[in-house]
């Protein structure tokens, strides 16, 4: 696949926005190279590139809209695609919170493309593979793990002035190592998009070092204790806080940031005040596009949590107006504040507690106060006089992030995660929470 520049891009979009009689046009065109390999019990049992290129163009009569897709670029397939839309509008009903596409924006570039990231090659994934499998051998595990990389390009432009243009990279890497009988686990993930960043050897040397001491696990009485919570299980369980910053859902009452009587909690201390979250597309370990792509709105910094206190919701357009407020671009990363202590640090300053892992099978109990229950997995070990005594059984939990950010005893190094469950890049840091609500044991390793 021909990834298309800047220059090309335009031409294409300019082209579309010249065709349409509609009273608006939006253009968005990306095209991304994918590639992957997979492989479980200690063998590769797939490999792959994947290379797509698409257009979608959206029009407006007043407030009825219609939206067209396509991947070829022939002059022919553009008026095709602008009239498709068209129709489609003309058809639609009117659309009763409908926002006019935004003015010109100001995009300043953010580092999102790095070149030996977009020059992965088959070699380097099998190499990524031959390091989690020939180690898992040596100790007598089995591995199956996961990694992708990718490359992008995106352009977006408006029958109003806007346009924008750039590349990201990224990849993805995950890695479970079990013991051949089953009774030890451990589990790795990293996510970044330097490639300069990542080290396949160390990454799977955790994982196999967890799957190693996991073996043999003990039952412990379901409780509330201290809990070491490892990156990966603080951000599964904090996305789904992160994700309910909508103003609309808090002034309608259907969130944990809505107020009895009426309005938001905006401004109010909900948290501890170690707690500092932000937003920042230019920040250089986790740097997003300067641009929402739903609303082609500029993203800027923002504080979201400051001090303990909430320093900004999320305005869509049409909320934005309604209430008088100013609509930003959606944050496409969220930044937790954090130290240079390792986790091994924390758990160092712990007398008694649980070191967990990771989070999984995570699910909404109440949005009011973002209750969830979940199980702990991969490597739960007990922890006594600063030191790892032994493995434990996993725990089911019931539990809020909401409460988790007001028992914090201490903040570790933060890390680049992408939440399963969150729409941002994340930087997270380990922490030590106390009181966390452990309800019953679970079997599973």
């Amino acid at each position: 696949m021909k990834f298309l520049n800047q220059e090309e891009t335009k031409r294409i979009s300019d082209k579309l926005l010249s065709l349409t009689k509609a009273d608006q046009c939006e253009v968005t065109i990306t095209g991304s190279r994918r590639g992957n390999i997979r492989y479980a019990r200690n063998a590769v049992s797939t490999a792959g590139l994947i290379e797509d290129t698409q257009l979608v163009v959206s029009v407006a009569f007043g407030k009825k809209q219609g939206t067209a897709t396509i991947n070829e670029f022939d002059d022919k397939s553009l008026e095709k695609a602008v009239r498709r839309a068209e129709d489609l509008a003309r058809l639609a009903p009117e659309n009763p919170e409908f926002m006019p596409a935004p003015g010109k924006q100001e995009y300043k570039p953010t580092e999102t493309f790095f070149k030996k990231t977009a020059d992965i090659d088959p070699e380097f994934r099998a190499q990524v593979a031959a390091y989690s499998i020939e180690n898992s051998r040596k100790n007598k595990l089995v591995a199956a793990g996961f990694f992708s990389d990718s490359t992008r390009f995106v352009s977006i432009a408006n029958s109003n002035g806007v346009s924008g243009y750039q590349q990201d990279t990224g990849l993805d890497f995950t890695l479970t190592v079990r013991t051949e009988d089953g009774r030890g686990s451990g589990w790795v993930k990293r996510s970044v998009g330097d490639v300069n960043k990542f080290d396949a050897r160390a990454a799977s040397d955790i994982a196999i070092e967890k799957a190693l001491r996991s073996v043999d696990a003990k039952a412990l009485e379901p409780g509330r204790y201290t809990v070491i919570l490892e990156p990966a299980a603080t951000s599964d369980v904090l996305a789904y806080m992160f994700n309910a910053f909508d103003a609309r859902s808090a002034d309608e009452g259907r969130s944990f940031l809505s107020k009895k009587g009426g309005g938001n909690r905006l401004g109010e201390k909900l948290f501890d005040e170690q707690v500092n979250v932000w937003a920042d597309p230019w920040d250089k370990d986790v740097a997003v596009l300067p641009w929402d792509s739903d609303s082609m709105l500029a993203r800027e910094r923002q504080d979201i949590i400051k001090n303990g206190r909430i320093a900004n919701l999320d305005y869509s357009q049409y909320w934005a107006k309604k209430q008088g407020k100013r609509a930003i671009g959606t944050p496409g990363n969220i930044i937790m504040a954090g130290t240079n202590k390792s986790t091994e640090e924390l758990i160092a300053n712990t007398k008694k507690g649980i070191l967990v892992t990771r989070t999984w099978y995570i699910r909404m109990v109440d949005p009011q106060s973002v209750l969830l229950t979940g199980l702990t997995r991969d490597g739960t070990f007990y922890v006594e006089n600063g030191k790892i005594k032994h493995p434990i059984k996993n725990f089911r939990f019931n539990e809020s992030p909401v409460a988790m950010l007001n028992n914090i005893d201490e903040i570790g190094k933060p890390e680049i995660l992408s939440g399963d469950e969150s729409q941002f890049q994340l930087l997270i840091p380990a922490m030590k929470v106390r009181d966390f609500n452990f309800t019953s044991l679970s079997d599973a390793v």
